[in-house]
């Protein structure tokens, strides 16, 4: 059996911690969490950054707005922390079988600079020290950060290096409830799914550099000298005008006429102004018309690259163990849910259906209307003006103050993306 979420016996717990799978119809379930009676007892909070006081604290919550406030997860409750816990599974390996790596996450702060990720970690680790330098197989989620970083990560471990994906995956940004999936075939094809939508598929041969390319440009190949890529030339048959080279570049204008005051003696002898000659084309060029010898433009050819080896586990995990959160926010509010790792993507996406699916709606009208009542109250809590003068008055010094704290957040903000990018 798989460790699960579900409100069951101690007993029941008891038997789940020692056993190994759990097949649900088809479907293998390695883990699944959703955060249900006794998950203390399942995650394992790190003391990671907790020696520089930096360490954050989760919170069990539906949070402030939600589709069912009986559907809790867990939710990071302090600014500017980093955030760090684990929870164990029996140890599998994915040889063979599809790998479904699924989650919920909410950012009701409206992230600004932060992490929505997962991890996948294999091998044996002391929880307690889970932190950032923890070597993970996978990595997979939401990550946003400033106005260019707003992307689905999925970075995978191979010889012991992470290789981030190659294709752009942007991420939702709102302040909802949403699921994101990985699916990992035996086949070496993945997909990427939001919301039970698939946004990303490809190979992992061709969308993470993972392996040397199968193939390269040959090195020893070269343009043959009677190779033709002009696609256009002269045409040989056309002849240019007979008179063509004496048609002047500019005329006299016909239009000018000399003033009427004015005096050759005095001002000289007048000379009609000119203009541009609308019979010259410029010097004369023949014609283009296609190549007949064209044989398109020339490409190195490629061959096998000799450093390439094929590797027919490149997507196996041998010793699957532990799904942990490992992340840094500048704006805490991310609540994370509903966690699956599974085997059928179709189970995952009952689960998504089940959770997510059934509360979309009601979540988001609960949103509406918070951000509704939000807004009343800063109506009501904005000051009356008490004349032009006094705000004319206090204008300059208030400039002053909001000059200088916007170049406080921007100093703030570079350093969250700096720290940021050091993860």
């Amino acid at each position: 059996m798989a460790i699960r979420g579900r409100s069951r016996s101690p007993c029941f717990h008891s038997l789940v911690l020692i056993s190994i799978f759990v097949v649900s119809a088809s479907a293998t379930v390695f883990f699944e969490e959703r955060f249900t009676d006794g998950w203390e007892e399942r995650w394992v909070k790190s003391e990671w950054k907790k020696d520089e006081n930096i360490a954050g604290e989760w919170n069990y919550t539906s949070g402030k707005w939600n589709g069912n406030p009986e559907d809790k997860g867990i939710q990071t409750s302090e600014d500017y922390r980093f955030y760090a816990t684990s929870a164990e599974f029996p140890e599998f390996s994915n040889k063979d079988k599809t790998l479904v790596f699924q989650f919920s996450v909410k950012h009701e702060q409206k992230l600004d600079c932060g992490g929505g990720y997962m991890k996948l970690i294999s091998g044996d680790i002391d929880q307690k020290k889970f932190g950032g330098d923890t070597p993970y197989s996978i990595m997979f989620g939401p990550d946003i950060c400033g106005y260019s970083t707003k992307k689905v990560h999925a970075i995978l471990n191979y010889n012991e290096t992470n290789h981030l994906i190659k294709k752009d995956v942007p991420c939702e940004t709102d302040q909802l409830t949403h699921v994101y999936t990985f699916i990992l075939k035996p086949d070496a094809t993945y997909s990427i799914l939001i919301d039970n939508q698939e946004k990303q598929t490809g190979s992992l041969y061709s969308d993470w550099d993972l392996l040397p390319p199968k193939k390269i440009k040959d090195p020893e190949a070269k343009k043959p000298e009677d190779w033709d890529d002009k696609e256009f030339i002269p045409d040989p048959e056309d002849k240019k005008p007979e008179g063509y080279d004496d048609i002047p570049k500019e005329i006299v204008d016909p239009e000018a006429k000399k003033p009427d005051d004015w005096d050759d003696e005095e001002d000289g002898e007048w000379t009609a102004p000119t203009i541009p000659n609308p019979e010259y084309k410029g010097p004369w060029k023949p014609k283009k018309i296609k190549n007949p010898n064209f044989k398109g433009k020339w490409k190195t050819p490629t061959i096998d690259n000799p450093d390439f080896k094929d590797d027919p586990d490149l997507y196996v995990y041998s010793r699957l163990k532990y799904v942990g959160i490992e992340l840094w926010q500048v704006k805490s509010g991310t609540l994370f849910d509903n966690i699956l790792v599974a085997d059928d993507p179709e189970y995952a996406k009952q689960v998504a259906e089940e959770t997510w699916g059934k509360n979309k709606d009601a979540e988001k009208a609960a949103f509406e209307e918070a951000e509704k009542k939000k807004a009343e109250e800063e109506s009501k809590n904005e000051p009356e003006s008490d004349g032009e003068d006094e705000d004319d008055d206090d204008f300059d010094g208030e400039d002053t103050d909001a000059d200088d704290k916007a170049e406080d957040n921007k100093d703030e903000e570079n350093k969250d993306e700096e720290k940021h990018d050091e993860l």
